[in-house]
């Protein structure tokens, strides 16, 4: 059984992973009550599903080492997090471009799953910056 503790790091990415994924629940953008009914886009239409995915392989690389046993992973390592990472916020930075370009409204009450899935990543960034100033594990 590994017994080694998860650090500050693993466990702020995985709170902004977990608030990355809820923000995947919601409308990331809809228009301006122009049509009827409004058009709306969420986070499995186009470059969004991305974020998604990076969310679920950042909360599977936190649980690798402890589902692994005793043996060493050569996934779990900084860099492993923040290619996972920066994947994602490029997904969300072409999700963004995307919501925008076809005149959506991304304002918190029209699109609250960008906005929640944005301060997932805010995190998940703050995340990477304590996994890379932690001591490296023995």
């Amino acid at each position: 059984m590994n017994r080694r503790r998860l650090g500050r790091g693993r466990l702020v990415i995985g709170v902004g992973a977990v608030l990355t994924l809820v923000g995947c629940l919601f409308p990331w953008g809809q228009t301006a009550g122009v049509g009827l009914p409004p058009e709306s886009t969420t986070a499995f239409d186009g470059f969004g599903i991305v974020v998604f995915v990076a969310a679920v392989g950042l909360l599977a690389l936190i649980t690798l080492p402890y589902a692994a046993g005793d043996q060493p992973i050569g996934l779990d390592r900084p860099l492993a997090f923040a290619i996972v990472g920066a994947v994602g916020v490029i997904g969300f930075l072409l999700k963004l471009v995307q919501v925008l370009g076809d005149g959506l409204l991304a304002l918190p009450d029209k699109g609250l799953g960008l906005w929640l899935a944005a301060v997932g990543l805010v995190v998940v960034v703050w995340g990477l910056a304590e996994m890379a100033a932690e001591r490296p594990r023995a």
